[in-house]
């Protein structure tokens, strides 16, 4: 069988079926038996209860004991809280590492049925026809899978970076115009360019506003709420504290409060969410979201996993739950298809312990996930993946013969560097002067110091290749390098010698993409990134164990922060200095700066 969202019929040729199951006079197809419902509308859990399904839909949810034919199929919740399915208002497939397919595996595991993805990165590389592939391959997930269309490719303008696509307002229209599930515009992470009314900006968001579409936002800084609220943005993940969540919230803009592992820059939740538990705002237009998580952390802090978190900042298991089902979905105007369990909505459910954990999901009526392992049903889909056009597996175009580390000063200067601090989404900006010396090792000893370098790799230039410095990085030895350099997706390599440098630079090349660790001229770990050099085309767990495998070496080499925030470094739109293939730029005066000026 097919198990997608297409399974499961349009209401509006269901509606009689339904009301006759609801009301007794035709058996349903499935019966879940002595359940607590959470309620998302009154956010409540109501004990006793029983829940109606028939063709892939909720017909009702009745008193326990209420079914009394001999055709339905019975499930035996045994006590356990049914919840509605999770609904993701805002991530990135490609951060997972994974395709949307291998990506539906940990999501229904961890009971999110729905999710809205930006896929600005395969945008990033591979422009129109990267995100179409991306929503081919959703098609075909057994996952509900919608789009908000990448608003931002590339991030900036080509003067500071080269991208691999360029989504013009043309050519975004034609993607709401062509595309049902493209049902919002992505996050238009350019805020400084929308606050100052850049032209190109502004149509981008008139090709969605006049569509009559939501427009996703994404911004740092107080100073820019009201212009970017009034340019029409309805939506933000970053809000990372209190007083900005508060701002945006009374500016008209719903929040979605992003939950990370706390080793990664994605975890403002426990600081947003101050808002409600501290200056008492409402959190009827607040939602949770996951954002970006890589195959490991998939599995182990899904959505699921951030609601919880957000019991732990205040709120109630019910008002929790709400936040990561009903609110998602209201948000993009679906709740009458998603996050509750009122009559006639999908059956997409999720059987919860106490504390929130989920147990077993149904996707349209279909279970997929029993006591916390995939069913044969789930298993035969995911067997069955999408495969990705043949120009996505080369994208990776680069001259030979690259100079990766700058040439040693002989006269004092001053060198513009880039201090990496936890969590790893800005980056200090910090003037070092260098004195004359023998070698680098000497300025790296002396100044906490070493070499970073991005390289362009879309074949669109001459082989640019642009050199820095990173401070407190923490690497002692070898290299790192990564092809997930956001939000261009050039490859960045960080390194204390040019030698390991090239050697991993030559593994992301001969794998087409991938993340890796050089430690004395071996590869130490890998992730392959085969698909535009950013996803791989393997299972999730599969990806996951290569992932851990990754952080333990990564962690060997005294990187101060995680490999998902060094793929950050290069992302030109966050303060207050970034790398890209054309140099060191400050943000937000969106100025390229020399890597050393005289002292």
């Amino acid at each position: 069988m097919t198990l997608s969202r297409f399974s499961v019929k349009p209401l509006s040729t269901m509606t009689s079926t339904l009301a006759d199951v609801a009301s007794a006079r035709r058996e349903p197809d499935l019966v879940i038996q002595d359940a607590r419902v959470l309620s998302t509308y009154s956010e409540r859990i109501l004990a006793g209860k029983e829940v109606w399904i028939s063709g892939g839909r909720i017909a009702a949810v009745k008193p326990a004991g209420s079914y009394r034919g001999d055709g339905a199929k019975l499930y035996n919740a045994r006590g356990g809280i049914i919840a509605p399915g999770l609904v993701d208002p805002h991530i990135h497939i490609e951060s997972s590492m994974v395709t949307a397919c291998a990506y539906a595996e940990a999501a229904l595991l961890n009971g999110t049925t729905t999710i809205f993805c930006d896929s600005h990165e395969i945008g990033n590389v591979m422009d129109v026809a990267g995100v179409e592939a991306m929503l081919e391959d959703a098609r075909r997930a057994p996952l509900s899978i919608f789009l908000t269309v990448p608003s931002t490719v590339p991030a900036t303008s080509p003067k500071l970076e080269t991208a691999g696509g360029d989504l013009t307002p043309e050519k975004i229209a034609a993607l709401f115009d062509n595309w049902p599930e493209a049902l919002a515009l992505g996050e238009k992470m350019d805020f400084v360019q929308v606050a100052m009314g850049d032209d190109r900006s502004h149509a981008i968001l008139a090709a969605a506003l006049e569509r009559g579409r939501p427009v996703s936002g994404h911004v740092y800084g107080r100073e820019f709420v009201a212009a970017y609220a009034a340019s029409g943005v309805t939506d933000t993940h970053e809000a990372i504290d209190r007083d900005i969540a508060d701002d945006l919230l009374e500016a008209g803009i719903w929040l979605f409060l992003r939950g990370g592992p706390p080793t990664t820059p994605w975890h403002s939740l426990p600081h947003a969410i101050k808002t409600v538990t501290e200056l008492g705002s409402s959190h009827k237009r607040i939602a949770v979201c996951t954002d970006d998580r890589d195959a490991d952390d998939l599995l182990l802090f899904g959505l699921d996993w951030v609601t919880r978190e957000a019991v732990k900042a205040g709120m109630r298991p019910e008002q929790a739950w709400s936040m990561g089902s009903l609110h998602g979905a209201t948000r993009f105007g679906m709740e009458h298809e998603i996050g509750g369990l009122g009559g006639g909505r999908r059956a997409d459910l999720v059987l919860l312990t106490d504390d929130l954990k989920p147990l077993s999901t149904w996707y349209g009526g279909e279970l997929v996930v029993e006591d916390r392992k995939i069913t044969a049903v789930l298993d035969a889909a995911l067997s069955n993946p999408y495969r990705y056009p043949e120009a996505a597996y080369h994208t990776v175009k680069l001259p030979q013969n690259l100079k990766l580390a700058p040439e040693l000063p002989t006269e004092p200067v001053i060198a513009h560097t880039i201090k990496t601090e936890l969590p790893g989404i800005t980056l200090g900006h910090v003037a070092v002067e260098l004195e004359p010396a023998n070698d680098w090792q000497t300025h790296f000893d002396r100044h906490g110091l070493c070499f970073v370098t991005v390289v362009e790799r879309h074949g669109k230039s001459a082989g640019n290749v642009a050199h820095g410095l990173l401070n407190s990085f923490g690497l002692k030895q070898g290299a790192v390098a990564s092809s997930v350099g956001h939000d261009s997706h050039n490859i960045i390599v960080a390194g204390t010698n040019e030698a390991d440098m090239q050697i991993a630079l030559n593994a992301i090349e001969a794998k087409q993409g991938g993340v890796c660790v050089v430690m004395d001229g071996e590869v130490t770990a890998m992730v392959p990134l085969p698909i535009a050099g950013l996803i791989s085309d393997k299972r999730v767990h599969e990806v996951a164990e290569e992932v851990k495998a990754l952080k333990v070496e990564w962690e060997k080499a005294g990187c101060t922060i995680a490999y998902m925030g060094f793929n950050l470094i290069p992302l030109s739109v966050i303060p207050e200095i970034r790398i890209t293939d054309k140099g060191l730029v400050l943000v937000p005066e969106m100025e390229i700066v020399p890597l050393f000026e005289p002292a």
